[in-house]
Protein backbone atom coordinates (compact mmCIF):
# COMPACT_ATOMS: atom_id res chain seq x y z
CA UNK A 1 0.00 0.00 0.00
CA UNK A 2 1.33 3.50 -1.11
CA UNK A 3 1.63 5.91 1.95
CA UNK A 4 -0.41 9.33 0.98
CA UNK A 5 2.53 12.27 -0.41
CA UNK A 6 2.57 15.51 -0.34
CA UNK A 7 0.79 17.42 -2.75
CA UNK A 8 1.95 20.98 -3.06
CA UNK A 9 5.27 23.27 -2.87
CA UNK A 10 6.26 26.02 -0.99
CA UNK A 11 7.35 29.17 -2.20
CA UNK A 12 9.28 31.81 0.16
CA UNK A 13 6.92 33.79 2.50
CA UNK A 14 6.92 37.64 2.47
CA UNK A 15 8.61 38.87 6.04
CA UNK A 16 5.30 40.07 7.07
CA UNK A 17 4.99 38.57 10.29
CA UNK A 18 6.15 38.40 13.93
CA UNK A 19 6.39 36.26 16.87
CA UNK A 20 4.95 35.73 20.62
CA UNK A 21 2.10 35.00 22.12
CA UNK A 22 -1.10 37.44 22.40
CA UNK A 23 -3.51 35.53 24.93
CA UNK A 24 -4.39 32.10 25.55
CA UNK A 25 -8.05 31.03 26.14
CA UNK A 26 -8.89 27.90 28.63
CA UNK A 27 -11.50 25.83 27.85
CA UNK A 28 -13.14 22.89 30.09
CA UNK A 29 -15.89 22.14 27.91
CA UNK A 30 -16.41 19.34 25.71
CA UNK A 31 -16.21 19.74 22.30
CA UNK A 32 -18.13 19.20 19.61
CA UNK A 33 -15.90 20.30 16.28
CA UNK A 34 -16.81 20.54 13.30
CA UNK A 35 -14.08 20.94 10.41
CA UNK A 36 -13.93 23.42 7.08
CA UNK A 37 -15.71 21.45 4.48
CA UNK A 38 -13.08 21.63 2.08
CA UNK A 39 -10.19 21.68 4.52
CA UNK A 40 -9.87 19.40 7.55
CA UNK A 41 -6.46 21.35 9.00
CA UNK A 42 -9.49 24.58 9.59
CA UNK A 43 -12.18 24.55 12.37
CA UNK A 44 -15.27 25.89 11.67
CA UNK A 45 -16.78 25.39 15.57
CA UNK A 46 -15.72 23.76 18.70
CA UNK A 47 -19.81 23.84 20.11
CA UNK A 48 -22.14 25.89 20.79
CA UNK A 49 -21.89 28.71 24.31
CA UNK A 50 -18.44 27.08 24.84
CA UNK A 51 -16.80 28.94 28.01
CA UNK A 52 -13.45 30.38 27.99
CA UNK A 53 -11.66 32.29 30.19
CA UNK A 54 -8.61 34.44 28.68
CA UNK A 55 -5.39 35.24 30.11
CA UNK A 56 -3.09 38.04 28.38
CA UNK A 57 0.22 37.30 27.98
CA UNK A 58 3.33 39.17 27.00
CA UNK A 59 6.95 37.86 26.19
CA UNK A 60 8.55 35.05 27.99
CA UNK A 61 5.67 32.89 26.08
CA UNK A 62 5.48 30.11 23.42
CA UNK A 63 3.96 27.48 21.46
CA UNK A 64 5.95 24.70 20.10
CA UNK A 65 5.01 21.49 18.01
CA UNK A 66 7.11 18.80 17.95
CA UNK A 67 6.73 16.03 15.04
CA UNK A 68 7.61 12.50 16.40
CA UNK A 69 7.73 9.50 13.64
CA UNK A 70 9.02 6.55 13.81
CA UNK A 71 9.76 4.00 11.03
CA UNK A 72 9.97 1.14 13.00
CA UNK A 73 6.47 0.97 14.88
CA UNK A 74 5.12 2.63 12.24
CA UNK A 75 3.63 5.66 14.46
CA UNK A 76 3.97 9.74 14.51
CA UNK A 77 2.09 11.79 16.63
CA UNK A 78 2.65 15.32 17.78
CA UNK A 79 3.85 16.97 21.01
CA UNK A 80 2.77 20.51 21.96
CA UNK A 81 4.11 22.49 24.29
CA UNK A 82 2.72 25.49 25.65
CA UNK A 83 5.29 27.82 27.97
CA UNK A 84 3.50 30.92 29.58
CA UNK A 85 4.47 33.49 31.87
CA UNK A 86 2.42 35.62 34.44
CA UNK A 87 3.18 38.41 35.94
CA UNK A 88 2.50 39.63 39.67
CA UNK A 89 1.59 37.25 42.32
CA UNK A 90 -1.82 37.45 43.79
CA UNK A 91 -4.61 35.77 45.68
CA UNK A 92 -6.86 35.02 42.76
CA UNK A 93 -4.23 33.80 40.11
CA UNK A 94 -3.10 31.29 42.53
CA UNK A 95 -6.36 30.02 42.89
CA UNK A 96 -7.14 29.95 39.53
CA UNK A 97 -3.62 28.04 38.41
CA UNK A 98 -4.20 25.60 41.16
CA UNK A 99 -7.45 24.36 39.02
CA UNK A 100 -5.89 24.29 36.10
CA UNK A 101 -3.01 22.48 37.13
CA UNK A 102 -5.58 19.70 38.26
CA UNK A 103 -7.46 19.48 34.87
CA UNK A 104 -7.50 18.41 30.93
CA UNK A 105 -8.90 21.98 29.55
CA UNK A 106 -8.73 22.59 25.38
CA UNK A 107 -6.44 25.83 24.93
CA UNK A 108 -7.34 28.35 22.26
CA UNK A 109 -3.57 30.21 21.45
CA UNK A 110 -3.83 33.60 19.51
CA UNK A 111 -0.75 35.05 18.49
CA UNK A 112 0.31 38.56 17.47
CA UNK A 113 -0.49 37.53 13.74
CA UNK A 114 -4.09 37.25 14.09
CA UNK A 115 -3.79 33.49 14.15
CA UNK A 116 -5.57 31.31 16.50
CA UNK A 117 -4.72 27.42 17.03
CA UNK A 118 -6.58 24.76 19.21
CA UNK A 119 -3.76 22.49 21.52
CA UNK A 120 -5.10 19.53 22.85
CA UNK A 121 -7.91 19.18 20.69
CA UNK A 122 -8.71 15.48 20.99
CA UNK A 123 -7.35 14.45 24.46
CA UNK A 124 -6.81 18.07 26.63
CA UNK A 125 -3.41 19.27 27.70
CA UNK A 126 -1.66 19.03 30.95
CA UNK A 127 -0.17 21.08 33.57
CA UNK A 128 2.97 19.17 33.53
CA UNK A 129 5.54 21.51 34.99
CA UNK A 130 5.99 25.44 36.79
CA UNK A 131 6.89 27.71 39.00
CA UNK A 132 5.75 30.13 41.46
CA UNK A 133 8.40 32.64 41.47
CA UNK A 134 9.48 35.96 43.83
CA UNK A 135 12.75 36.52 42.01
CA UNK A 136 16.04 37.36 43.36
CA UNK A 137 17.07 40.88 42.45
CA UNK A 138 14.11 44.19 41.78
CA UNK A 139 14.37 42.85 37.37
CA UNK A 140 13.37 38.77 38.03
CA UNK A 141 10.48 37.85 37.28
CA UNK A 142 7.71 38.17 40.63
CA UNK A 143 5.05 35.80 38.80
CA UNK A 144 4.79 32.56 37.88
CA UNK A 145 5.58 30.26 34.55
CA UNK A 146 3.35 27.16 33.52
CA UNK A 147 4.20 24.34 30.81
CA UNK A 148 1.48 22.71 29.47
CA UNK A 149 1.70 19.87 26.93
CA UNK A 150 -0.41 18.27 24.73
CA UNK A 151 -0.05 14.96 22.58
CA UNK A 152 -2.30 14.74 19.60
CA UNK A 153 -2.56 12.66 16.02
CA UNK A 154 -2.08 15.95 14.34
CA UNK A 155 -0.88 19.11 14.74
CA UNK A 156 -2.75 21.78 16.32
CA UNK A 157 -5.98 23.00 14.39
CA UNK A 158 -5.78 26.97 13.11
CA UNK A 159 -9.60 28.06 13.65
CA UNK A 160 -10.99 28.93 10.50
CA UNK A 161 -11.24 32.44 9.52
CA UNK A 162 -12.85 34.56 6.51
CA UNK A 163 -12.91 37.71 5.21
CA UNK A 164 -15.34 39.37 8.13
CA UNK A 165 -13.11 37.85 10.40
CA UNK A 166 -10.16 40.19 10.56
CA UNK A 167 -10.01 40.33 14.14
CA UNK A 168 -8.73 37.18 17.04
CA UNK A 169 -11.84 37.97 19.05
CA UNK A 170 -14.34 37.69 16.16
CA UNK A 171 -12.76 35.03 14.80
CA UNK A 172 -12.54 33.39 18.67
CA UNK A 173 -16.47 33.92 19.26
CA UNK A 174 -17.42 33.22 15.65
CA UNK A 175 -16.88 29.41 16.46
CA UNK A 176 -19.14 28.93 19.34
CA UNK A 177 -16.72 30.25 22.07
CA UNK A 178 -18.02 32.87 24.26
CA UNK A 179 -15.09 34.78 26.08
CA UNK A 180 -15.65 34.58 30.02
CA UNK A 181 -15.88 38.90 31.13
CA UNK A 182 -14.66 37.68 34.44
CA UNK A 183 -11.26 39.04 34.47
CA UNK A 184 -8.31 38.74 37.43
CA UNK A 185 -7.19 42.42 38.66
CA UNK A 186 -3.91 41.78 40.08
Amino acid sequence: MACTFISKGRKEPCKDIVGGIRAVYFIDDDLTITYDSSDTDAIDSVGTSIDAFKYVVKGGSSFEQTITSSRETGTTFYDQTLTLQFKKLDKDTHQQLALLAVSLPHVLIEDYNEQVWLMGTENGADVNGGTIVTGTAMGDLSGYTLTLTAQEKKPANFLHKTAADETAATTITGVGVTVSSTDIDP
